[in-house]
């Protein structure tokens, strides 16, 4: 089943989101490369797809894990979460219908 992950930024965390994103992609690209990964991205702090100095508020990950608790052990090991850029995460079931 999908589950959909969001993280929500802490206040000031964006040096260290750069800092760590190479391990987090790693880890998506690995999810991608399973056939798990339905989408990934961040969302930006403003209204533009590059934010500078704005950074983020957090991100959103979609995709394929055999149990909601699985979902959450893969969220709680991952680099933005681990080096503290997430204040809050959510793991909770998706159904896509569309496209």
């Amino acid at each position: 089943m999908f589950y959909a992950l969001i993280g929500e930024d802490a206040p000031g965390t964006l040096d260290t989101r750069l800092a760590v994103r190479a391990a987090h992609l790693a880890r998506l690209n690995a999810l991608k490369d399973e056939g798990r990964l339905l989408l990934a991205g961040p969302c930006p702090a403003i209204d533009s797809p590059d934010p500078g100095p704005a950074g983020f508020s957090g991100s959103l990950i979609v995709a394929e894990f055999a149990s909601l608790a699985d979902a959450e052990a893969w969220m709680a090991a991952d680099p933005y979460v681990t080096e503290g850029v997430f204040a809050r995460t959510t793991a909770k079931p998706f159904k896509k219908v569309l496209p």
